[in-house]
């Protein structure tokens, strides 16, 4: 049984966002729908998804920065933009930006339908496995286990808090990868308060800890920017 490809909609009119996810939802994609770019980000870091559709102009973080956020941690993610700005130069900044498309408001359902299908055959979505979406995540010889709290690191378990758990959440979906101290904040905190920054590496800390049983992992400190969980060759 195939998996249904994960989509995410960022559309701030609320009624055309509603009929996008119906029309693609009838094809049999499963979609998930955000009003503003700050809460696209979020779910972008939170879940796994095979295609972006952006609006150009959302509120809070417009398309293109919601883009460029996104393509700091996934490169091959395919991104169509949605906008009533017909204009060259913004469609050229669009691919600039490494959109797969650029469609312009209005649009036939049925046609751009047709247009999202084309882009997951050409791109093949995010190419992630079944075991990307479900609950439990794997790199190196850690595993952890989402809905149950549990990492389990060099065959060594330990149980996490909720915040514990979201930010290893977020290092094992971008390892490598640069994840910036203010993206834990506002998807993992919400708050970007001086004594919430402090609480945080307490809980960088404690993960290095939990960490510590698998030596093909490191969590590194990137001063004044953020933290990379690194894979690390072992001898």
């Amino acid at each position: 049984m195939s998996i249904a490809k994960q989509i995410m909609v960022v559309e701030d009119d609320e009624s055309l966002g509603f009929l996008i996810k119906d029309s693609l939802s009838a094809h049999g994609w499963a979609v998930q729908l955000y009003t503003t770019g700050e809460k696209g980000l979020t779910a972008f870091h939170n879940h796994t998804f095979d295609l972006c559709i952006l609006d150009v102009m959302l509120p809070e973080k417009d398309g293109f920065a919601l883009a460029r956020e996104i393509r700091k941690y996934n490169q091959g993610i395919p991104i169509v933009f949605l906008s009533a700005k017909n204009q060259t130069e913004d469609r050229i900044k669009g691919f600039q930006i490494g959109a797969d498309d650029y469609v312009s408001k209005p649009f036939s359902l049925e046609e751009f339908k047709y247009r999202i299908e084309a882009v997951l055959k050409r791109t093949g979505g995010n190419q992630t496995t079944s075991t990307d979406r479900a609950s439990v995540l794997q790199i190196a010889d850690s595993i952890l286990d989402i809905h149950n709290l549990l990492l389990t690191a060099g065959g060594v378990s330990t149980r996490l808090t909720y915040k514990e758990c979201g930010m290893l959440q977020l290092f094992f979906r971008h390892p490598d990868k640069v994840i910036e101290r203010d993206v834990f904040l506002k998807t993992i905190w919400e708050d970007d308060g001086f004594f919430v920054a402090r609480s945080m590496d307490v809980f960088v800390s404690r993960l290095r800890k939990y960490l510590s049983h698998d030596s093909a992992l490191r969590i590194e400190n990137i001063r004044a920017v953020g933290y990379i969980l690194k894979r690390v060759a072992v001898a």
